[in-house]
């Protein structure tokens, strides 16, 4: 209810507002007035939030010259507001269309843009060319050359997007709390959804897909996904390229927008991998030369992903190829890899960079992988990375405390220890000064996972164990990781629909948490309650949540006290209920434990209770 109110003021006040102040601030651009400068390319909304695009002419260049457009020039343009600017990297972009046109040469030079507040920016180009000069952190390294010191303005209008878009909501940010906050509105996120299939980008429609031996994939077509089960959710209006290719992909994601999801795990780089079918490259292993026409098209996808609400769970590498890089240092390729997918899809909304799956990186390098990520983007997304299912001490302890980390990325082999986990890192991180956001993005052995929707499902013992358990004790939320046991695995899924009933009841926990508490503000306090194995998440003395994990009546301590009367409320993790009274409406504080009462139906299942101050 909270979230639909602040939805609804959000939506009058567009409506109120924007006129006159659209007329003010209209959205335009100017480029310097030296007329031996040629004006960039403005594309895109100019409203805060869209992605604002500028497109430069400069040398001609191919993906395979001699000249590597990819290391011998760096582009990056400066925005500036007042004080505040960012340095934004940017790109070639063959001939400014290569996603239609699948080409692979041309002169066109680009940067993406999202401004974060109305007005006026200025910006300016700064294009410099040397050997391995796209590496390079130092602003004046090598020479300038071309349209270096173009320069302009660009002005910004308010946004106008509302609900799940997150081009109403702003950039998901790291704030120092347990929760990412959008930017424009403040609103913390809990997420919920897809940790499959990894290989997401291992798509049919993409240029330059191919499987390069991958066993796992053997049931697909050429070894590739189509989601041709999801090709009917593809809806007028919605995207595509190439006369028509992506529907699959565009309406699988439609699919998980509808049920409520706001997440997705995948790799951008799997060479060598499990799937060994996902990377940016021209070439599976020349790792120089990117696939300018694929990496389009990637960016319809995500841009659709940022109008539909769901966030970019990006990861980098995986556990068989996380030292094919330079060994596993921070070498000329790394830093290339993460150049090229900083500059293409920095410019996202809900984008976490996760250093690599099941990581065997050391801790020094993986400091250093997180420092120069965070060198190299504007925006400052959180970095986290994903661990071995038996190594979480060795993989997260020597992380604590440093500021280039935000978070983690959990694979737990026990569902049952779910929720202990989550409670430790969420203290330890708190105790070394710098907060983590704890997400669980893998459960359970690799060949389970969350099994498909039928009468022998897991998801009962996943629902309690792990997706409660994790927001419960305060986490950020889950990703559901398919098994190989099972149809429609982790590797070969071509339809989301196989886990329906998972998306359900993981749209319930969401919708609990994002309309009936200030979960924000809230801390975990098990031991409050008797039996001693609920979950508590409460600010003292003012709102209670309690996980009932079984039946049986509920006892809550509210000794401290004594003049409050709280309302008790019940609502159904299961079916999913708006909040409904049951025996007792209401209970009198003071009394070292009270009874709740029994709830209004079903007395044997989970129940969650809210118990709240009247004022």
């Amino acid at each position: 209810m909270r979230l639909l109110l602040l939805n609804l003021c959000f939506f009058v006040t567009v409506l109120l507002v924007m006129p006159a102040t659209v007329q003010a601030v209209k959205p335009s651009h100017k480029s310097s007035p030296n007329p031996e400068q040629e004006s960039p390319e403005i594309s895109g909304t100019l409203r805060t939030w869209h992605r604002v695009t500028l497109t430069f002419d400069g040398p001609q260049a191919s993906e395979s010259g001699d000249s590597n457009p990819f290391r011998d020039y760096r582009l990056s343009v400066t925005f500036q507001r007042g004080a505040h600017t960012h340095a934004v990297p940017g790109f070639f972009a063959a001939d400014g269309d290569a996603g239609e046109t699948s080409a692979t040469s041309g002169t066109r030079w680009r940067v993406h843009f999202t401004p974060d507040a109305p007005g006026s920016w200025s910006y300016k180009a700064s294009f410099r060319s040397g050997k391995d000069i796209a590496v390079s952190l130092d602003p004046f390294a090598g020479t300038p050359t071309a349209f270096d010191g173009q320069s302009g303005t660009l002005e910004i209008a308010p946004t106008d997007k509302f609900g799940r878009d997150f081009r109403g909501k702003g950039m998901l940010k790291y704030t120092g709390e347990r929760y990412l906050r959008h930017a424009g509105t403040g609103e913390a996120f809990v997420k919920g959804g897809p940790g499959s299939p990894e290989n997401l980008l291992a798509y049919h429609d993409f240029d330059g897909a191919y499987d390069n031996g991958g066993p796992e994939l053997a049931t697909l077509e050429e070894g590739l996904h189509r989601y041709a089960a999801h090709e009917a959710d593809w809806n007028a209006g919605d995207p595509t390229w190439q006369g028509g290719k992506g529907k699959g992909l565009i309406g699988g994601l439609n699919y998980i927008a509808e049920k409520g999801m706001n997440t997705l795990y995948f790799l951008t780089m799997n060479w060598a991998g499990d799937g060994d079918d996902v990377w940016p490259w021209a070439q599976h292993d020349v790792q120089d030369r990117f696939d300018v026409s694929k990496l389009d098209q990637w960016e319809v996808v995500f841009s659709h992903m940022d109008s539909l609400g769901i966030a970019m769970n990006v990861l980098f590498q995986e556990t068989e190829n996380d030292t094919l890089f330079d060994g596993g240092t921070l070498g000329t390729l790394r830093k290339l890899y993460f150049r090229e997918m900083v500059a293409r899809f920095g410019h996202h909304l809900a984008v976490t960079w996760n250093l690599g799956e099941e990581n065997n990186n050391t801790t020094t390098q993986r400091e250093a992988f997180a420092a120069y990520l965070k060198a190299l983007d504007p925006y400052d997304h959180p970095v986290v990375v994903h661990n071995h299912v038996h190594l979480i001490p060795e993989t997260y302890n020597p992380l604590l405390g440093n500021a280039d980390f935000n978070g983690t990325s959990f694979q737990i082999a026990n569902p049952a220890d779910t929720h202990t986990r989550v409670l430790q890192y969420l203290d330890a991180s708190v105790a070394a000064g710098h907060p983590w956001v704890l997400n669980v993005d893998e459960i359970g052995h690799y060949s389970t996972g969350i099994t498909p929707d039928g009468p022998e499902s897991n998801h009962a013992q996943l629902r309690r164990d792990v997706l409660w358990g994790t927001l419960m004790a305060g986490g950020a939320g889950v990703e559901w990781y398919f098994g190989y046991q099972y149809p429609h695995a982790d590797l070969n899924m071509e339809d989301w629909r196989s886990r329906d009933a998972a998306w359900e009841m993981t749209r319930h926990a969401l919708h609990f948490f994002q309309e009936h508490i200030p979960f924000e503000t809230m801390r975990h306090h098990d031991g409050l309650t008797w039996p001693a194995d609920d979950y508590v998440l409460a600010r003292l003395g003012e709102v209670y949540a309690i996980y009932r994990c079984q039946g049986g009546g509920v006892e809550l301590e509210l000794k401290d006290y004594p003049e409050a009367t709280f309302s008790v409320r019940w609502y159904d993790p299961i079916n999913g209920s708006e909040l409904i009274t049951g025996e007792k409406a209401t209970v009198q504080g003071g009394s070292h434990i009270v009874d709740l009462g029994a709830p209004p139906y079903a007395p044997e299942q989970e129940w969650v209770i809210l118990v709240e101050r009247i004022q």
